[in-house]
Parts: structure tokens; sequence; C-alpha cells
């Protein structure tokens, strides 16, 4: 199975230091550091990444 890897649209900046993607698959979702493509992978059930995203919005919002 071939992923398909997105960057993520909150990942930028001037000097573009800070990139995650993101790709589904079977198991959940996967987040990479698009720096390193071939590098390992953090694979995610659906509910620990939405637990991720809550917790990191919570995060910035103060």
């Amino acid at each position: 199975m071939s992923i398909q890897w997105r960057k993520s649209t909150h990942s930028g900046g001037a000097d573009d230091q800070h990139c995650v993607q993101l790709g589904r698959l079977a198991a959940g979702v996967g987040v990479r550091d698009s720096k390193d493509p071939d590098g390992v992978h953090l694979t995610l059930s659906g509910v620990q990444f939405d637990n991720l995203i809550a917790q990191l919005k919570q995060d910035t919002a103060g």
C-alpha cells in the first residue's frame, strides 16, 4: 500500500523548519517530518490523533 502524504497547512514559516506531513494508514494516521521522508513515522489510531489535535489546540489557545 502506497501512502499518500500531505503537508499540514500549519507547517512552514519563514524558514520552513517545522514541517509535518500526514498520511492515511490502515491502522490510523501516519505523522512524519517532511524533512526526513525516508525516516520513521508515528502511527496513531484515529482516537489518538484526535486527542493529539485537541491537546495541541488547548496548548496554543492560552
